[in-house]
């Protein structure tokens, strides 16, 4: 397919490394840029046939047939809306909106014309993170209960995401959106999201946003999903999951510390790797970043979808719900309160998706814990079902 790509800086260059690179089929064809020369060098580095700093001639052209969006926040409602009007398929990066009420416009133009429209959510594509959503999907951990995602970094690369305005927030929008959908995928995106707790305050850039943010998302069965987001660290980008089960635990870590690492005096002076702060001392490189990242499995599942007539894995929908999430902690972190996630349009399970919260040893007593003792005894501890009563026996 040909792709427009609305925007020429640092996310549309990681799409455009991404869709260009191991011989795919689908290609960019056009870039629009506010800035025409940012947008003439690009169409020269990526060898494409139209540049533009006219949005709806790129979205428009006869040659267009997906359009992706890698713009500011501030400008993703103004090119979906252009995208429903032109009938063009729409991917757009995250986060889909500054807040629920933008994203709920963009999902209801969407449906309204009819046209594809996928959420560039790229951490929910990485290889280990699509392994560990197959071994949870597989009943591996057994029943979710807590799960814990980070992204940490100095801070983002352009102006206008610290720009409060333009964003619609600090850390919380650029990072936290990462965090809230990892951890709905976790948790099963069917699970309502009900309250958030959360703590976010400005603790070193001079800007209206917060720079660092930690929350709690409660879920309807009972799951809790935490969120650690931070424009404060030190060192580089630290990105790093865990889940843990009734029955098991997950921990990833895609990037920062990812088994790469090399020492040198700086004399290359050559690019590490995203965030990273300096060029000398002990490095954490990193291979293929774009595929660390998830784009390639991303885009392959978007145009596969596309091909196939069916939602992809990361829909509008989803960023809607991430939007809703993150406007509830937003609240949360001025009123210190746990604050409602505000939903008009749930398509998820209405109840609780736990069928037997406690694991049964007997017809008379739960299971509380095994434990096999150094000197090589199993031992069990009990709760009698009727009177309470705990108790402990060997095996």
């Amino acid at each position: 397919m040909k792709i427009a790509v609305l925007g020429s800086g640092f996310i549309a260059r990681f799409y455009a490394e991404s869709l260009h690179s191991q011989r795919r089929k689908d290609y960019i064809h056009m870039v629009y840029s506010r800035n025409l020369s940012n947008a003439a060098k690009f169409a020269v580095d990526y060898q494409l046939n139209h540049f533009t700093f006219d949005m709806w001639e790129a979205i428009s052209h006869p040659e267009t047939e997906v359009v992706l969006i890698a713009l500011p926040n501030h400008l993703h409602l103004e090119a979906v809306l252009a995208c429903a009007k032109a009938k063009k398929a729409v991917l757009c990066t995250k986060p889909l909106g500054r807040n629920a009420k933008e994203a709920k416009e963009m999902l209801d133009a969407v449906e309204d014309a009819g046209i594809f429209a996928g959420y560039l959510e790229d951490l929910c594509y990485t290889p280990k993170f699509l392994k560990s959503v197959k071994s949870i999907e597989d009943g591996n951990i057994g029943r979710v209960l807590w799960t814990k995602s980070r992204e940490t970094h100095p801070g983002p690369h352009s102006d206008w995401f610290w720009d409060k305005e333009k964003s619609g927030g600090g850390a919380i929008i650029d990072l936290g959106c990462h965090c809230v959908e990892i951890s709905r995928n976790f948790i099963g995106k069917e699970i309502r999201p009900l309250e958030v707790m959360c703590w976010a305050d400005t603790q070193v850039h001079p800007i209206e946003a917060e720079d660092h943010a930690i929350g709690l998302v409660k879920y309807n069965n009972g799951a809790i999903g935490q969120f650690e987001v931070s424009w404060t660290f030190r060192g580089g980008m630290d990105l790093r999951d865990e889940v843990m089960g009734t029955e098991g635990t997950i921990w990833l870590n895609s990037f920062l510390r990812t088994g790469f690492e090399m020492f040198t005096t700086g004399k290359g002076n050559s690019y590490v790797a995203e965030k990273a702060e300096s060029n000398s001392g002990w490095l954490f490189p990193v291979g293929d970043e774009a595929h660390e990242l998830g784009y390639p499995h991303m885009f392959t599942d978007m145009f596969d979808s596309m091909e196939k007539g069916i939602p992809p894995r990361e829909t509008f929908y989803d960023g809607y719900i991430v939007n809703a999430i993150l406007d509830a902690a937003f609240l949360s972190a001025k009123t210190k309160k746990w604050e409602a996630v505000i939903i008009e349009d749930w398509r998820g399970e209405q109840a609780s998706a736990i069928s037997e919260k406690f694991q049964d040893f007997d017809e008379y007593h739960f299971l509380i814990k095994k434990e096999i003792l150094p000197s090589g005894v199993s031992k069990l501890i009990l709760k009698h079902k009727i009177t309470g009563e705990v108790t402990q026996r060997e095996e």
